[in-house]
């Protein structure tokens, strides 16, 4: 198993972590990065850097429980900078702790850097080359995976860890468990290379261990010291300090000396290893440290403390005095082998030629060296290094924030358009000059419209089925406040009861059959706007109930939820029944139904409105025109007659499907009587009219019509100086019936009075 994970609900692609990994060794996912095993050398910037914890350590802590409980001995050897992190302990109470846990042993990791010192001592005198010292596993990694032209140059000597190992099971036998505790993050991969793979069984972080402690109730600052096993180590102890290595190899460089070279920290690995590859540097020994303050600040470290309080607890360490118990095995010389070799694991990568480079920076609008920002947010360090890194398959065009600031831009804008678009059409479809008539009972609807629209008063329409209860609620939400907030319309006589509830109020994941995920109500889509529901006097009682704590606190309850959440809705209800018949009859709330009829309006029925009937028909007919494509310029007298001695029991909605059937059965430029229902000749011939269609008497009466009409307009454009609203008020007729009458005939107002003058 790779030793660092990805939790990929987690990840939210914030591109931390390639811009904190020095060898972009992640590959973005659709959804989330990942590690490139190939590639990763183990640094654990990508732990450290990761805001939403998404890059985890593979679990150890079971491994270790698991091999604590196996019966065979498990050996726990101590990292060099582990006072750096048990600082409120004793390194005696850590000893008891381990023990209490199972440990048959507890060894300090620093006597694994004196048994390497004299094979590193015996390297240092035995080549020309310039010698990388082999000790930190992450920079080794860095060599093999992308200098292997430096593997030659690396000390073929294991590092304290492995020789820990090794030492160990030399001495009491492969049968024996050991187990590393550390805050090297590289370690881990370390335990599973071909070249070291046996010597260490698992690599504990201090953090792991300390979880561990806890779960079991430990309490080490409680305990009672307990001496540790093995060779007591001297300068081993300050090994985790910053040129450490040194003091412990009994190497002694002078700070003038240019042949022995060390440096901390990624910056200053990256440019030695860079100026050793290249050849402009070639001192003696380099030695080297990926983590900034040496081990002490690997990424497993106490972040409690500061780097010098880290660097006093390993300093008092050396100083102290421990209790250490050396079994005879432990006293005697072993001869062990403690070389190593190095292969070569560079991952080639595909190399883009200059045109692919090209394509992709112009995929992100980069045509010219000006429109390459470089700025980083990706991860990488130029465009032209992230235009490679999409060649490679290791990054995406998502990646580019300006490409995509400027996408939103532009997409930004076509949505104001399409907003724009939709909103004029929405206006000119249900606009209150929609609400079409000039009986006084439509303009009474009209003014109650406008009295009450800017107010957030809740409105009740009533009238007939088809009489245009929803065209009056959006003029009532056009004219209100909330005009720029949402009309969400539900018709509750469309949704079964069961599923209505969960419509309205929403509801939460599992909270009956089928809700396999939470989903908000109609309510909440609302909010801040207006809610139309049209035919409340369907809604069941415990649905009444619901809606009345809506109006009284503000509040909607999703079903299956106990949390009550705060929505600002204005209510606009409708119904064609009588709601005081259902609270007499008991099938209607009376509290309900006083919340309701706050403020009401009716909308009267077609058959009451016979003086507006011309007027609609000529309006539907123009909808009907437009939506057919078909030129219609009128509809003849006895059909116009026979509409208004039709008594319109479906009201305005049957109204709008009569005259667009009569519209595509017409096979002339006007509907005629006979294109419209048998019902409407009937009616028309019960009061003693003529229903014969006279084709002969049609062609004979109709261009007459037509030319006293265009005269008529002609005359009132002239009397009014072209000004449209004012011949359409001499004309006693609306402006958009005259609008109409002037397309009709191909007539423009302004150019009227001009003709009339070049008559005279």
């Amino acid at each position: 198993m790779y030793p660092i994970v990805t939790i990929t609900d987690q990840c939210r692609k914030c591109y931390s972590c390639v811009r904190s990994c020095p060898v972009k060794a992640i590959k973005v996912e659709k959804s989330y990065t990942e590690i490139i095993p190939e590639r990763c050398i183990g640094c654990g910037n990508c732990l450290s850097n990761c805001p939403q914890h998404a890059k985890v350590i593979a679990d150890n802590v079971t491994v270790t429980e698991a091999l604590l409980t196996s019966g065979e001995p498990v050996i726990a050897v101590l990292g060099c900078s582990f006072p750096a992190f048990f600082h409120y302990c004793s390194p005696g109470q850590l000893s008891a702790g381990l023990r209490q846990l199972g440990f048959a042993e507890v060894h300090e990791g620093a006597s694994g850097v004196e048994l390497i010192a004299d094979e590193y001592k015996s390297a240092i005198n035995n080549t020309n080359l310039p010698l990388i010292s082999s000790h930190c596993p992450a920079v080794v990694d860095l060599v093999e995976r992308h200098y292997p032209q430096l593997i030659e140059n690396m000390v073929g000597v294991v590092t304290h860890m492995v020789a820990m190992g090794r030492y160990l099971k030399h001495v009491l036998g492969d049968h024996v468990k050991v187990i590393y505790i550390s805050s090297c993050i590289a370690g881990k991969f370390e335990v599973q290379a071909e070249q070291t793979r046996g010597a260490v069984d698992v690599l504990l972080t201090y953090r792991e261990l300390e979880s561990i402690f806890k779960e079991r109730g430990i309490d080490l600052t409680a305990l009672e010291e307990e001496p540790y096993d093995g060779r007591e180590p001297h300068m081993g102890r300050v090994f985790s300090l910053s040129q450490g290595s040194f003091q412990a190899f009994g190497i002694n460089p002078d700070p003038l000396d240019t042949d022995i070279v060390t440096a901390e920290g990624e910056v200053n690995v990256m440019g030695i290893i860079k100026d050793l590859a290249a050849g402009r540097i070639s001192p003696k020994l380099v030695d080297l440290r990926f983590c900034y303050d040496g081990c002490i600040g690997g990424p497993g470290r106490n972040r409690e403390l500061t780097e010098f309080s880290r660097r006093n607890m390993v300093i008092s360490h050396f100083r102290r005095e421990i209790p250490y118990r050396m079994a005879p095995h432990y006293q005697k010389d072993w001869q062990i082998d403690f070389s190593r070799t190095f292969s070569d694991k560079y991952a080639k990568l595909p190399i883009p030629k200059g045109g692919d480079v090209k394509k992709i920076l112009q995929a992100t609008n980069k045509f010219t060296q000006k429109d390459e920002l470089n700025c980083r947010t990706c991860g990488y360090r130029t465009c032209r290094e992230y235009a490679v890194a999409v060649f490679q398959g290791l990054a995406d065009l998502e990646m580019c924030l300006p490409h995509n600031l400027q996408q939103l831009e532009e997409e930004r804008g076509r949505l104001i358009q399409k907003y724009e678009l939709a909103k004029r059409e929405l206006d000119r479809e249900y606009g209150d000059e929609f609400i079409v008539g000039s009986d006084s009972q439509t303009l009474d609807a009209l003014d109650q419209i406008k009295q009450v629209g800017p107010t957030p008063t809740t409105v009740l329409i009533r009238g007939e089925s088809g009489t245009g209860k929803e065209l009056a609620a959006r003029a009532i939400h056009r004219y209100s406040k909330r005009n720029d907030k949402p009309l969400v319309t539900v018709n509750c006589t469309t949704i079964t009861d069961s599923l209505l509830e969960s419509e309205l109020f929403g509801h939460k994941k599992g909270s009956f059959t089928g809700a396999i995920t939470e989903k908000k109500g109609l309510f909440e889509a609302a909010d801040g706007g207006t809610i139309f529901l049209d035919e409340i006097g369907d809604i069941t009682p415990k649905l009444q109930a619901e809606l009345l704590r809506v109006l009284d606190l503000g509040e909607v309850r999703p079903v299956g939820g106990t949390v009550a959440r705060r929505v600002d809705v204005r209510l606009i209800a409708a119904t064609n029944k009588s709601l005081e018949d259902g609270v007499r009859d008991g099938w209607f709330r009376e509290d309900l139904y006083y919340r309701l009829n706050v403020f009401s309006i009716t909308m009267p029925p077609l058959r009451e409105r016979v003086e507006s009937i011309p007027q609609l028909a000529h309006h539907f007919l123009e909808k009907a025109r437009n939506k057919l494509n078909k030129h219609i310029i009128g509809i003849e007298e006895r059909a116009i007659n026979a509409m208004v001695k039709y008594p319109w029991p479906g009201n305005i909605r049957e109204m709008q499907n009569v005259i667009e059937r009569a519209a595509v059965l017409t096979h002339d430029d006007i509907v005629k009587l006979g294109n419209l229902p048998l019902a409407f000749a009937e009616s028309y011939a019960d009061e003693g009219e003529d229903v014969i269609d006279l084709r002969s008497f049609k062609k004979e009466r109709e261009p007459h019509v037509l030319r006293v009409e265009k005269k008529l307009i002609q005359r009132y454009l002239a009397d009014a100086g072209g000004n449209v609203s004012k011949a359409a008020q001499l004309a006693n007729i609306p402006r958009r019936t005259f609008y109409r009458l002037l397309a009709k005939h191909g007539l423009k107002g302004r150019t009227i009075r001009a003709r009339e003058g070049e008559e005279e």
